[in-house]
């Protein structure tokens, strides 16, 4: 029977989510598979296919056939996460991606069950991925995904690299539950993003996503765009940990329940409206759960680099007709 999957019949799959930002992970070990932007888009509809925030191919970066993978696997990055939109389109990364393809690593027996750190081949350069205990449990001692208690034990910190503030874009997002055009700040964590601040949770609720918000002006590669509230400071939040909630609208994807690398630029733009004093640890609440970032400016405070950590879960597994 030829299907628009024929071409990926027999392929095993996965279905994973990083705070319900899910994914469908295809294996790929050896880089024979071929994905078509109309594929992928067919692949992640919720009626036409698995259903998915975004597809993620699991190659070695040796076979991957991606510009510069060769060397992130001669550098020790022996996975790449080729990463695509839900609309077919390439992504340079995805922060709850790279966690969920850790895990998947981990799961599928790709590299050692005893793994404290993975690096892993992206657009964005290599990152590293360390395995520790669910903040929540109160534990600090490293940790692998299979911690007695279950994969949800297990939270996958991720170097996320450079990270860099550009004050000069000034860009004004409208919306549709937002009475006027907001203020944009331009963060770049891998992806461009375009943060907002909101005055109250009740403008964040009242905000329709359904619809892309639209940028004036429109960034050359298109843009993320973080909807944020920060909280005021707590005594029950540990360190002098900031906190905030967000939404997101991923390009060419919509509104997800959870975006990491939108994560980490919500975090860097709160650290930068509230100055240099402010925390460098940030709790970040989205509709599917909760990540924490790490922040380390450099001197001029608009660059630096970031941490991104939460957990990654694994759902389903099959093989494609």
């Amino acid at each position: 029977m030829n299907t628009p999957f024929a071409a990926l019949a027999g392929t095993r799959f996965h279905k994973g989510h990083g705070t319900e930002n899910d994914f469908v992970l295809l294996e790929d070990d050896g880089g024979d598979l071929t994905l078509h932007p109309e594929t992928v888009a067919l692949l992640a509809d919720r009626r036409t296919g698995l259903g998915g925030d975004g597809v993620i191919r699991i190659v070695r970066s040796a076979d991957s056939g991606i510009p510069g993978a060769d060397e992130q696997a001669a550098a020790g990055a022996e996975w790449f996460m080729d990463y695509y939109n839900h609309d077919g389109s390439l992504s340079e990364m995805c922060g709850n991606g790279v966690r969920v393809f850790a895990h998947a690593l981990l799961e599928t027996s790709r590299v050692p069950a005893d793994s404290e750190e993975i690096k892993v081949g992206t657009r964005d350069g290599i990152k590293t991925v360390r395995i520790t205990l669910n903040p929540a449990l109160g534990e600090t001692e490293p940790s692998t995904a299979s911690t007695p208690g279950g994969p949800e034990d297990a939270w996958y910190t991720v170097d996320m690299g450079r990270w860099s503030i550009d004050e000069t874009a000034e860009t004004l997002v409208t919306t549709d539950g937002i009475d006027v055009p907001r203020p944009g700040l331009s963060v770049e964590t891998g992806n461009p993003h375009t943060v907002v601040a909101l005055a109250e949770a009740a403008e964040l609720s009242a905000a329709d996503l359904r619809d892309a918000p639209v940028l004036d002006p429109v960034p050359p590669q298109g843009s993320n765009v973080e909807f944020i509230v920060m909280e005021p400071a707590r005594s029950d939040l540990a360190g002098g940990e900031g906190a905030l909630r967000m939404r997101v609208s991923e390009r060419g994807v919509g509104e997800t329940r959870s975006c990491g690398t939108g994560a980490c630029a919500a975090a860097i733009a709160a650290h930068h409206w509230a100055g240099p004093t402010s925390p460098l640890q940030w709790r970040v609440d989205v509709p599917g759960g909760r990540l924490r970032i790490g922040i380390t400016p450099d001197e001029d405070g608009d660059q630096g680099t970031v941490t991104l950590a939460g957990p990654a879960v694994l759902v389903a597994t099959g093989t494609i007709d």
